[in-house]
């Protein structure tokens, strides 16, 4: 059977290396034709490495979304404003000048979408930094260079 896949692939002229299964599955957004280019311009400045966590392949690929490591750090740019940012109450942490909502997934992993920006950039954590925001300091830079603020 692993044959087949391989003859298959040949014939279809895929790499080995798209039968594995290292990409992770990462929905892409939806943004504006505005939002769009800044997501470009931030993917353009994204780091090869977060938290020691190296550069993994989305999918599908995609300039709006990016993935280090595994268990997966994941960011997505032009994601629509979350319901959330509504609430008076809502949980907000700035790390190395960028502002971001937190919003608790139902593992209790930790969702940060940035407040203030021309595109919201969303970046998913594993549950290990379920109360650590280091990782963010990460996507500082890139943020305040690529995605213009909006106030």
């Amino acid at each position: 059977m692993a044959c087949a896949a391989l003859l298959l692939a040949a014939a279809a002229g895929c790499s080995l290396a798209s039968l594995t299964h290292d990409a992770v599955a990462i929905p892409v957004p939806t943004p504006s034709s505005e939002e769009a280019e800044v997501c470009r311009a931030l993917h353009r400045e994204l780091p090869e490495s977060v938290e020691g966590q190296q550069r993994r392949t989305a999918d599908p690929e995609s300039d709006l979304t990016a993935v280090w490591g595994d268990p997966a750090i994941v960011l997505r740019c032009g994601v629509p404003r979350p319901e959330k940012m509504s609430d008076p109450a809502a949980q907000a942490v700035e790390a190395d000048g960028v502002n971001w909502m937190l919003e608790r997934q139902e593992d209790g992993s930790p969702r940060f979408t940035t407040t203030y920006r021309e595109a919201y950039v969303e970046v998913t954590l594993p549950a290990k930094y379920a109360h650590d925001v280091t990782p963010l300091a990460a996507f500082a830079g890139p943020v305040k260079k690529a995605v213009p603020g909006s106030l």
